[in-house]
């Protein structure tokens, strides 16, 4: 929140060093100053400073991140979201400052799927709270929802819109959850949310490489890592070394004015996985192949380790 008093503070050093012109448009929440020459840049730098401020780049730097209110108020949180947030941003402030990469790259922290911050659109770094157990039910909920609006409202705003059709509305109005075949949509949790709850089992999926049009058509992101913990320092700590891995990744390997996502569709996800220490799972992909043929050789090789990875991990 900006009192007048600070406006006219920074107003009156850019109309000193600068054009004057000052917009708030920046998506992330930043004062953007606009028009100067090089010689002044430093003397408004440091004039904001000496009163306190801070000030970032807008060029190609690490961009402040967002996070959703989460676990201080929603119940729909799966995760601490201001936690991986302030770590993400206190790890990177350097890359805020002194922008040294390709081009932008943004992390947004989202506590559940509904991913109230456009994570997965909007971010290169996408950390999705999320859950791997059983959906909570509570079945006299669901019977007092079902009393409230009859089971006709319920079938048709709740069941039918399972994209996997994983819920059903049994004779005596309880609900039954086929779990194994829940996408984590949100959309019945939403419409029932005193009866659904998120399982106990909480995590986060990690997405990479969300944009708007740059070089090639908006992307979402690509899911990189399906399920990790995030209740350790040393969690938190893994993630934060997976941030600097892919940036030092894509700081080496992309071409300027390229965002991440950007350069892995040109290298392909494959490649980029190896490059950061990462083993592809199904879990990764977005559609099966268009092709119907598929080459076997080293098909039960493959199998045997994807298995062995899958009993070490317990993913």
């Amino acid at each position: 929140h900006y009192t007048t008093a600070m406006l006219r503070q920074l107003a009156d050093s850019w109309e000193k060093y600068g054009s004057g012109l000052i917009t708030f448009h920046g998506q992330t929440g930043n004062i953007m100053f606009i028009g100067t020459n090089t010689q002044n840049t430093q003397h408004f730098f440091d004039e904001v400073n000496e009163y306190g401020w801070d000030l970032g780049g807008a060029g190609p730097c690490v961009r402040t991140a967002m996070s959703c209110v989460g676990s201080a108020r929603c119940e729909m949180s799966c995760t601490n979201e201001l936690k991986a947030h302030r770590m993400l941003v206190n790890n990177f402030v350097d890359d805020v400052h002194r922008p040294a990469l390709p081009y932008k790259f943004k992390f947004k922290v989202s506590g559940c799927p509904n991913d109230c911050q456009n994570a997965i659109e909007r971010s290169d770094f996408a950390v999705l709270g999320t859950w791997r157990d059983d959906m909570k039910v509570d079945q006299a909920e669901v019977k007092n929802y079902v009393a409230d609006k009859g089971r006709q409202y319920y079938i048709d705003n709740v069941i039918t819109r399972c994209p996997t059709k994983a819920l059903s509305l049994n004779d005596d109005d309880t609900l039954e959850v086929n779990n194994r075949d829940c996408v984590r949509c949100m959309h019945c949790l939403n419409v029932m949310p005193k009866a659904l709850h998120p399982g106990d089992d909480k995590g986060v999926t990690i997405l990479i490489g969300g944009k708007r049009t740059l070089k090639i058509g908006d992307l979402m992101g690509t899911v990189v890592v399906p399920f990790k913990k995030l209740e350790t320092e040393e969690d938190y700590e893994s993630m934060v070394e997976m941030a600097e891995t892919i940036i030092d990744f894509w700081a080496e390997n992309g071409l300027e004015h390229e965002r991440c996502g950007e350069m892995i569709e040109r290298i392909g996800l494959a490649n980029f996985l190896e490059g950061i220490g990462i083993e592809p799972d199904p879990n990764m992909l977005s559609h099966p192949r268009q092709s119907s043929y598929v080459r076997m050789d080293g098909w039960d090789e493959a199998a045997e380790e994807w298995f062995a990875r899958q009993a070490e991990g317990g993913n």
